[in-house]
């Protein structure tokens, strides 16, 4: 039944996806969380309110989050060629990943800490925590469930985004599908590397649903 299937191939792919997509959501969650923490405290009113770096960081969320991905892998393929002096391979394919992935994912993780019940944060500032306490004591822990969970769906997404920077070089799923699928009329390898992608999906989902709901003391 699936004698047109190269496994070997197959498997380099799936170490390919595997590549991106753990790297991407390391640096994704690095940018992502400090980027979700200051669009919260800079607000107006909060714990270190400034409008221009509110609106400045809100301003670069926005429009990394506005740039459909596919254009957004070809607008950093200088930044790609100046980093790593390629624009090929699953390693160069993890800037554009981040860069679309980080900004989504701040704006779930401020999500996440705006739900506190501010009567927490008040509560701390009456015991004359300081900002940084707060921030690394308060906010980020009681938010940490939703900021895993929000992890979790970025992750997933990360998945799809892979896949789509696999067709302009990226390796991985995406690329072999197209390549070795799609355009060498092997519906046997196209559907295998799809039905790959969609299992990943299902325990990259299932592995964070249970890590949220362990560390969620609710």
């Amino acid at each position: 039944m699936f004698d047109q299937v190269d496994w070997q191939q197959v498997w380099i792919a799936t170490t390919e996806t595997f590549h991106m997509v753990i790297i991407s959501t390391i640096f994704t969650a690095i940018l992502g969380i400090p980027l979700g923490v200051l669009l919260v405290i800079t607000d107006r009113g909060h714990l270190w309110e400034n409008q221009f770096i509110y609106r400045t960081v809100g301003l670069i969320v926005n429009t990394f989050r506005a740039v459909p991905f596919i254009v957004l892998v070809l607008f950093l393929f200088p930044v790609s060629k100046l980093l790593l002096g390629t624009t090929l391979g699953t390693t160069a394919a993890t800037i554009p990943l981040v860069a679309g992935a980080a900004p989504f994912y701040a704006r779930l993780v401020e999500t996440a800490i705006r739900e506190i019940d501010r009567g927490v944060i008040e509560a701390a500032q009456v015991m004359g925590a300081s900002r940084r306490f707060i921030i690394a004591k308060v906010l980020i822990p009681e938010a940490l469930p939703a900021i895993v969970s929000g992890l979790t769906v970025t992750c997933v997404s990360l998945i799809s985004f892979s896949a789509m920077a696999g067709i302009v070089g990226g390796g991985g799923l995406g690329e072999t599908a197209y390549r070795f699928g799609f355009q060498s009329f092997n519906d046997q390898m196209l559907y295998t590397c799809g039905v790959l992608l969609i299992l990943l999906v299902q325990i990259v989902q299932g592995i964070g649903d249970w890590i949220a709901r362990k560390i969620d003391k609710r």
